[in-house]
């Protein structure tokens, strides 16, 4: 168990996030049909924003609004890559239709700097990147000029690695060192290590098990675990099957020093992040 840290606050949105306090939720609407998770509800704005209103009430703190599926693209998995029209289209009229009506701030989870900066005038407060400015040159520049916060997440092709999680400390604290030369505030940048990208089974429980060495970085840190297949493969489970094996690893990236937690099972995980909290950070500030 890690021990209870503060590491500073984080505006997003109008919000502040005073990291070590408690464990933030952040709700997943994937606007696409093709969802890894089998909860892409496609463009269907009504339904998107009854959703977001849905996890507001039910204890989510952010809103992070995806319109391509992280799924590989290639032949042999049948997934086409997402245009830059074509996400424009699924993500922007849900931004605006969520701005309008939420309370808690909108993160836009992407990797193009143009659907970055589109959002962004739609109404999201913070970028989820999950190429780390790698996939887009323009990315940096788009959220240093807007003054957004952004999540830096670790990305890589394959799963080779001399020495994993020694490894990926130190692509996130190049991938900081460069938002940092972009303009990006110190106090706006949050990575995570990329549970499920460009690692397997084993690289992904070993980062778990081994979550508490990240806090080297003195960044607030986001764990995305929700349905993965490392939990079905533990399990031998289908994705709908796998929210009690999703709470484990909430509760234990809880443990391991996690901030922010993203899920697609927002009420389940709101209770699970709650008891873990009171164990880890104490009854007492509840």
């Amino acid at each position: 168990m890690t021990e209870t840290r503060t590491i500073g606050t984080t505006n997003i949105g109008g919000t502040e996030f005073l990291w070590g306090s408690r464990t933030y939720i952040m709700g997943v609407i994937n606007v696409t049909s093709d969802s890894f998770s089998g909860d892409g509800i496609g463009t269907d704005v009504g339904v998107a924003t009854t959703l977001g209103l849905k996890f507001q009430k039910m204890g989510a703190d952010i809103i992070d609004v995806g319109g391509e599926s992280t799924r590989p693209s290639s032949i042999y998995t049948g997934v086409i890559p997402t245009s830059l029209q074509e996400e424009l289209d699924r993500v922007i009229p849900t931004i605006k239709a969520l701005s309008s009506v939420l309370e808690i701030p909108i993160s836009i989870d992407t990797y193009k700097a143009e659907v970055a900066h589109q959002a962004i005038k739609a109404g999201a407060a913070m970028v989820n990147d999950v190429w780390a400015f790698e996939g887009d040159p323009e990315m940096s520049h788009v959220v240093s000029g807007a003054d957004v916060p952004v999540v830096l997440m670790h990305n890589q092709e394959g799963n080779d690695y001399d020495d994993l999680v020694p490894g990926v400390i130190r692509a996130l604290q190049q991938s900081v060192e460069k938002a940092q030369k972009a303009g990006v505030d110190d106090d706006k940048i949050i990575v995570d290590p990329g549970i499920g990208f460009g690692k397997n089974v084993e690289q992904n429980l070993e980062i778990l098990r081994r979550l508490d060495e990240f806090a080297v970085l003195e960044k607030p840190l986001l764990l995305g675990t929700s349905r993965k297949s490392t939990i079905g493969y533990v399990l031998n489970l289908e994705i709908d099957q796998r929210v009690e094996g999703t709470a484990a690893t909430v509760a234990l990236s809880i443990a391991g020093g996690a901030d922010i937690v993203r899920v697609h099972d927002v009420k389940e995980m709101v209770r699970v992040a709650k008891v873990s909290d009171a164990v880890v950070r104490g009854w007492d500030k509840f």
